[in-house]
């Protein structure tokens, strides 16, 4: 029978420590192994030239440097790139990497499937397979960097793939702290953003732990009514009223503000009215709103609102001193744009 092998890229710093120490080895030598796994992003230990052969050929009797699976590698006319990743138990999930100019976003997934069961989102239709580890989150960073050609490197990592990351709170602040953390990804913490569709307990939670990184708000509508049909199940838990004021208690650092996302769906909150409100509703919190075209997916009940609205609808907030950005969508050929992210849907 063959041994089981640890898997380098599942222990956190601790973990790999204890793990080198395990092997009669000093300190040092788990330093160089982290730096070999999150500054070199080697793939395989007969890589790591600063450990003598004898002591690769030791570490590889007892580890290995598993990588996430490529099941499917789609590349969009515009850069994009869609990563479907099989997991070790067959469960699945997507990456994508966007570029623009010199940043190199990551959206990556902390859930196979989703807890929730927004009708604007295809996830949703595949309903939660199960909470990613820590570990797998991080990996679908060192995975797509390891396929980077030389000088290439992931500037910005965004959690809004596959999954409600507020609802596997625990992995994702741990993952996120290898991200940032000068042993591990030294990711800048403005780099890093977690999005959430407003689980009010975790996001109270997030706010008074360690781990700083930005928080986006999943909006999208500015009554309980639309909320209610586009948000249900989160919208029933944490209404409106109680989510703005959990976002006017947050107690966040000087130069950091919140970002609230917001769809946009033809007919049914793109109105004149809904921007007025909006206004209304973000008033006394330091905040921006990052305003997201709708992108269509098969069976989808919405269609997005036509560019000239978008633009009534963020000037008449811009013309209030709301910051607002627009973002453009991207991979929308081959589902990866946001909402678009369903592993059944990727051949």
């Amino acid at each position: 029978m063959t041994p089981h092998k640890t898997n380098l890229l599942a222990l956190d710093f601790e973990a790999l420590r204890s793990f080198v120490a395990d092997l009669g080895w000093k300190r040092y030598r788990a330093d160089q192994i982290l730096a070999w796994i999150y500054k070199s992003h080697v793939s395989e230990i007969a890589a790591m030239t600063n450990l003598s052969m004898g002591d690769r050929e030791k570490l590889s009797e007892k580890a290995t440097l598993s990588h996430l699976q490529i099941h499917t590698h789609l590349k969009s006319s515009d850069g994009t790139e869609k990563f479907l990743f099989t997991l070790a138990d067959g469960k699945q999930i997507e990456t994508v990497l966007i570029r623009e100019g010199r940043r190199r976003t990551l959206c990556i997934s902390s859930q196979a499937g989703c807890t929730l069961d927004c009708t604007f989102c295809l996830t949703a239709l595949e309903g939660l397979k199960r909470n990613l580890k820590a570990d797998e989150i991080v990996n679908q960073l060192l995975s797509v960097q390891a396929l980077l050609p030389e000088g290439e490197a992931i500037t910005n990592v965004v959690l809004m793939g596959m999954g409600e990351p507020m609802a596997n709170l625990a992995a994702v602040s741990a993952a996120c702290a290898r991200m940032i953390a000068p042993e591990g990804l030294q990711l800048a913490p403005r780099r890093v953003t977690i999005s959430t569709a407003g689980l009010i307990p975790q996001m109270e939670t997030f706010w008074k732990g360690p781990v700083s990184v930005n928080l986006s708000i999943s909006l999208n509508a500015t009554t309980d009514a639309v909320r209610d049909r586009i948000m249900p199940k989160v919208n029933k838990l944490y209404p409106l009223a109680e989510l703005m004021a959990a976002c006017r208690r947050a107690k966040l650092p000087p130069r950091k503000s919140l970002t609230f996302e917001y769809v946009m769906l033809a007919g049914v909150n793109d109105s004149l009215e809904d921007a007025e409100r909006l206004l209304r509703l973000t008033q006394g919190i330091r905040c921006k709103v990052n305003l997201i075209p709708f992108n269509a997916f098969p069976g989808a009940p919405f269609q997005s609102t036509s560019e000239d609205q978008i633009l009534r609808f963020q000037n008449r907030l811009l013309q209030s001193k709301l910051r607002t950005t627009l973002r453009k969508s991207k991979g929308r050929d081959i589902l990866a744009a946001c909402g678009q992210l369903n592993s059944q849907f990727t051949p």
